[in-house]
């Protein structure tokens, strides 16, 4: 019976080149990140019983009560999904083929000319993903341990020409330098460069199935009582250890829409827009107030550097809107009377904040994620 085997390495070739000995035993990898402390591993490996560990000097530890993969299971992806608890997705070999086929073709990838550079963390799919379709069409691939914009740079001027970054990342680079960026993980930039595509996707699809706002090839969208539902072949098999396969979604069954618990609107053109998590919206006096709409108005305003929006609760509204904002000096923060007049020209009045708080900076996750169950 197939095995998962963790693996512990950090980002690079022999990352690449043992996971592609796992596959080849016939066994399913789990990508661990180094950075996790000692007991945030232990809960993982607790969690997702793996068979052995392959650690960070390449020597492999058996563990005890494995569960088994099934024939054609390629990788176990760890994602906190909306509620923190930590959940393994499921994917297969020909999930990850589809996955890798159809971003690459939504990039425009030339592998007679194209070089793939991954600078994001090897244990989420924004990371990993840019390795598996890089294998998939054979395409040259750097990879490097963690994001640094001169190394970045120098890998361009060497030869790479894709790469995918979060917004954070792309700000603090000359976007021109590469031929195409696919930006994801985060709320997009106020300014997208012209050659950068903003990708929608999630660990459950195996990368974006969405560039620009247009379902990739193979990707069907709907939007049910305004949550975002999709069907692909690039869809998880499963939840390791839960639900097989989860509530309400069967790839098998001649449906195979998966619920995103996403919000948003699909246009009569086919294009999607986003609105975030269902959990997020904030229902002030009866209105509904999207927080990444009010965050990309703010994020506008001089004297914002980073911004996040979430509701609080109030007597009076039910819930109020609250701008966490770290200066962009932090000598001369804005005040509230100047956020809301600026939101209140693009968005109605109900959607302007009601609270202002002032932070160094807003907590992130480790690929760049606003961190919103930390504020």
């Amino acid at each position: 019976m197939p095995n998962l085997i963790a693996l512990a390495l950090p980002p690079g070739d022999e990352f690449v080149s043992t996971m592609q000995r796992i596959w080849a035993d016939g066994d399913a990898m789990l990508p661990i990140d180094p950075r996790l402390p000692a007991p945030a591993v232990a809960q993982l490996l607790d969690s997702l019983r793996p068979a052995a560990v392959i650690d960070e000097h390449g020597e492999r530890h058996r563990r005890p009560d494995a569960i088994p993969t099934l024939d054609g299971d390629a990788v176990v992806i760890a994602t906190s999904g909306s509620t923190g608890a930590p959940k393994g997705v499921v994917h297969t070999h020909t999930s990850v083929a589809a996955s890798a086929a159809a971003t690459s073709a939504g990039v425009g990838v030339d592998p007679e000319r194209d070089r793939w550079l991954c600078c994001l963390p090897l244990s989420h799919v924004a990371g990993l993903s840019v390795v598996l379709r890089s294998l998939h069409l054979a395409v040259p691939l750097e990879v490097h341990r963690r994001f640094d914009a001169a190394a970045v740079t120098d890998a361009a001027a060497r030869g790479a020409t894709l790469t995918t970054l979060v917004p954070t990342a792309l700000a603090r680079i000359d976007p021109a330098i590469f031929r195409r960026i696919v930006v994801g993980g985060a709320a997009p930039p106020a300014v997208i460069p012209p050659n950068t595509l903003v990708s929608y996707g999630m660990t459950e699809s195996g990368s974006a199935f969405v560039y620009d706002g247009h379902a990739l090839d193979g990707v069907e969208l709907r939007v049910v009582d305004g949550e975002i539902h999709v069907r692909g072949p690039m869809l998880l098999r499963a939840y390791r250890g839960g639900a097989f396969p989860p509530e309400g979604f069967d790839p098998k069954d001649g449906e195979g829409w998966f619920a995103t618990d996403d919000a948003g609107e699909l246009a009569p053109d086919g294009t999607l827009t986003v609105h975030g998590r269902r959990g997020d919206l904030v229902i002030t006096g009866g209105e509904n107030v999207w927080p990444t709409e009010v965050e990309r108005v703010l994020s506008h305003h001089p004297a914002v550097g980073e911004v996040a929006v979430i509701g609080r609760p109030d007597h009076e509204w039910g819930a109020r809107v609250v701008a966490i904002v770290a200066p962009a000096d932090p000598a001369a923060p804005p005040s509230l009377a100047e956020l809301r007049d600026h939101v209140k020209v693009e968005l109605p009045a109900f959607a302007a904040p009601r609270e202002l708080e002032l932070v160094d900076a807003l907590p992130r996750t480790l690929l760049g994620k606003v961190e919103r169950r930390a504020l």
